[in-house]
């Protein structure tokens, strides 16, 4: 038996004004998923548990068959196994985002999607800032990067509620929102705010930042400290199902969940983990992989791009960009198998008229062998409605691969 797993992120939404109460995808041209879901069952999947945040770290541990509850310690440690970091017992991982702050506002938590280049000069000079061997910054992809530090300590200056477990706020969760309303809180919280302080303080005569600013593009103000935690080993898809896998994927979340599961990371180049991703390479790359490995995952992070900007043109291109060239080719490539099935699964709604996540059980759709079809036509926000509810989001796996 042939899996492939495609995770088209944030790709699901509710009723926009734009499209006539249509979601983007009831408005997007889908033939491929729409022919998975007539041949195969439609349902919703609870990926994100009560008492959870909406973030694709949640949700993509919830369809790659792991209980955040057990496996969940935040979302910066596995971005870290993605980039091969380690750290120290005693060490706290931070997602460290370049944001744009405004009027005391989160007006953008990209910083303009700043380049490659401009962030790793930032976190250069970040490095050469903190003053002390124990805090490191590390570049990732664009915006997104790493601290290490540490475990903040407590202290009389934490803002309330002391004695709590520090708390950090996701800066998409808060477009166009009072900062202020939004910092770190619990214990810990000075130190980290004192380092987004610091950070600010430089950020606001580096050289990057008058380069940006002459050049008419978004400067990137300050660093935003969030989804911290410390590494947790998963137990491994080859261990669980006796499968060998591989997975395509242009964001440290979900290559460092890819990674922690034992799955093989395939490179493909312009793979950006945005609008102008290379979709058609993606959708080959993982053709071509079915011929190795039993299992393989695509993820493709525009829908939720799109979604973030409040752009419901962009979303529906991207959606349409994921069915033509890679649900298709892997339909395609699938068919030529005695044995094969699909999973086509939005981690998260990232509803356009919101611009952030939302806790609203995703569609998904399983289709190929041993798959009697359901009543679903279409691959859709409504059409999942009529079919099975998975509400223990991580058993999904189980059904997709044992059912």
């Amino acid at each position: 038996m042939k899996y492939a797993i495609i995770l088209p992120d944030g790709a699901a939404d509710e009723p926009v004004r734009a499209l006539n109460g249509k979601t983007p995808l009831q408005a997007a041209n889908t033939p491929n998923m729409d022919r998975a879901a007539r041949e195969g069952q439609v349902g919703t999947v609870v990926t994100v548990p009560d008492g959870y945040s909406p973030g694709s770290d949640v949700a993509t541990l919830s369809l790659m068959g792991y209980d955040p509850v057990e496996f969940h310690t935040g979302r910066a440690p596995l971005e870290a196994v993605a980039q091969g970091l380690t750290a120290t017992p005693d060490q706290t991982i931070f997602r460290c985002n370049f944001v744009t702050i405004e009027d005391g506002k989160m007006r953008d938590f990209t910083a303009g999607h700043i380049s490659q280049e401009d962030a790793a000069r930032i976190i250069s000079d970040l490095n050469e800032l903190r003053g002390t061997t124990d805090v490191t910054f590390h570049a990732g992809v664009s915006y997104r990067n790493l601290l290490i530090a540490p475990h903040p300590k407590k202290s009389p200056s934490d803002i309330e509620p002391v004695g709590c477990e520090l708390t950090a706020t996701p800066p998409h969760d808060i477009p166009d929102q009072l900062v202020v309303d939004h910092l770190p809180t619990g214990d810990g919280s000075y130190a980290v705010r004192s380092m987004m302080q610091a950070a600010h303080d430089l950020l606001a005569h580096h050289p990057v930042s008058i380069e940006r600013a002459k050049r008419g593009e978004p400067i990137a103000t300050d660093i935003w400290l969030w989804g911290q935690g410390q590494i947790k080993p998963l137990p491994t898809i080859a261990d669980r199902f006796s499968l060998r896998g591989a997975a395509i994927a242009a964001v440290d979340i979900v290559r460092g969940i890819a990674k922690s599961a034992g799955l093989t990371i395939i490179e493909v180049p312009g793979a950006t983990g945005y609008l102008d991703t290379d979709y058609r390479a993606k959708g080959a790359a993982a053709a071509d992989a079915l011929d190795k490995f039993d299992l393989v995952v695509v993820h493709v992070e525009a829908p939720d791009e799109a979604g973030h900007l409040g752009d419901v043109d962009a979303k529906v291109l991207a959606i349409e960009e994921v069915d033509k060239h890679v649900v298709g080719p892997i339909l395609e490539k699938l068919s030529t198998f005695p044995e094969s099935r699909v999973l086509i699964a939005p981690d998260h709604p990232t509803p356009v008229e919101k611009r952030i996540h939302t806790s609203v059980p995703p569609p998904f759709c399983i289709a190929g062998t041993g798959i009697p079809p359901d009543r679903a036509t279409t691959f859709d926000e409504v059409a999942a409605q009529t079919g099975s509810v998975i509400n223990i989001g991580h058993t999904l796996l189980d059904r997709f691969l044992q059912g």
